[in-house]
């Protein structure tokens, strides 16, 4: 994995994620020109996550039986056709069917992840995952600001006209520089969907995925609220400059890479714990939006870096524990990222209506403290640190038993 590569891939996951997030930021404007009414601008959003949702299920299980190569340029074209029909979408139905073809397609960010994962040695998966994941969170905060000034510059269109350039850009490089699937088996998809049925009966999966669940939902209950108490009183803050928190956080994400080479190293579950913990604190800090923003700041880097390192070390395990069914691991696991992100949003805003910022504050910390209850009742599955336990596959197939020892990498032998 050269460091041409992990930057193709973190661009793949950046690009991708953003054709997600990207209307966010000019909702305003696109309700102005198309003619939503502002109590259902949140369709705009919410198209985009249900196909993005439906995408999880039945896109990524297609990289456990498809040359990954081949299906991650597929996957990036298709979304820049959504993108292209939504920069010229003239109805709002019309918009709203892109959005959702978009969202669909960009689940290409975990195929982009699980081929990553296989083409990396058990010595530095962990900080390839680091690098290329980070790339989704560039590619979630930068999209705020990024479409902001585009929108501002020239209008909502112009945001997804060079999402539409750079996502056709991305998938010729990709065909043109990422080596073929080393492969030469490949399930069938059915096989493959009954497999991803199957990792919901493992506990170290489910647990990774109920923490993946909590963590987001904190995540979500920042960023889908906090510029509800930066635009009142006593700030007043405009679009623009609420948008330069994202750089903040975009700090304390990419500050988190390194997690990777501490989950080589054997310590993805104290990782964990650790950055659960500063999750919670970090809450503190971000309340205080009445008196001073530079707690807010400050806490907005703990979190996002918090959250990185959590979401490297979950999907380190969960690679090492499935190395032949990557793919699918990465879609299960992320469907627990989906709903809880949706949940942050859906609550967050309903509980600042009733309770200020100080009670979405309070959701926020109760997010991260069940995740770290999660973490707590399940850290003793492993020996050391408290890695994944020993795992057999189904009868009738090659088992392999994945031990984690603290400081070590994962050791693998026949079943």
């Amino acid at each position: 994995m050269t460091t041409g590569r992990r930057t193709l891939f973190a661009a793949v996951c950046a690009v991708a994620v953003a054709s997600l997030y990207a209307a966010q930021p000019v909702l305003a404007q696109i309700g102005t020109d198309l003619g939503v009414p502002d109590a259902h601008l949140g369709r705009i959003v919410a198209a985009g996550q249900l196909g993005y949702l439906a995408g999880l299920a039945v896109l990524v299980p297609l990289g456990d039986m498809i040359d990954r190569r081949k299906l991650i340029s597929g996957h990036l074209l298709l979304t820049g056709v959504a993108a292209v029909l939504a920069a010229t979408a003239a109805r709002a139905w019309v918009l709203l069917v892109g959005l959702a073809v978009a969202g669909l397609f960009a689940t290409v960010v975990q195929t982009t992840v699980a081929y990553a994962a296989a083409l990396s040695t058990p010595e530095e998966r962990g900080r390839n995952l680091g690098v290329v994941t980070s790339g989704v969170v560039v590619g979630i905060l930068g999209a705020r600001v990024a479409a902001g000034a585009l929108a501002t510059a020239w209008s909502w269109r112009s945001v997804y006209v060079v999402l539409a350039v750079l996502l056709v850009t991305l998938a010729c490089l990709v065909l043109r520089t990422l080596p073929p699937d080393p492969r030469t088996d490949h399930a069938p998809y059915r096989q493959v969907l009954t497999s991803l049925g199957g990792l919901f009966r493992e506990r170290l999966f489910v647990s990774r995925g109920l923490i993946a669940f909590f963590l987001f939902a904190s995540f979500s209950t920042l960023w889908s609220g906090l510029a509800l108490p930066l635009a009142a009183a006593p700030w007043h803050l405009d679009t623009a400059q609420i948008g330069l928190f994202g750089l903040a956080g975009l700090a304390g994400a990419l500050g988190a890479a390194r997690a990777g080479r501490w989950a080589d190293a054997g310590f993805a579950s104290a990782v964990t714990g650790g950055a659960l913990a500063l999750l919670a604190t970090s809450w503190l800090a971000i309340g205080q939006t009445s008196w001073s923003l530079w707690p807010v700041v400050i806490g907005v880097v703990v979190l996002d870096f918090a959250v990185q390192a959590v979401h490297v070390s979950n999907q380190h395990l969960l690679t090492m524990t499935h190395p032949h069914h990557t793919s699918s691991a990465i879609g299960g696991y992320m469907i627990f990222y989906a709903l809880g992100s949706a949940l942050g949003a859906t609550t967050t805003t309903t509980v600042f209506a009733d309770a200020g910022w100080t009670g979405s504050s309070v959701l926020g910390a109760a997010f991260a403290a069940c995740a770290l209850t999660v973490w707590a009742a399940n850290a003793h599955q492993g020996p050391g640190c408290g890695g994944p336990p020993r795992m057999e596959e189904d009868a009738g197939r090659r088992g392999f038993e994945c031990v984690q020892k603290c400081g070590s990498r994962y050791r693998r032998r026949s079943g």
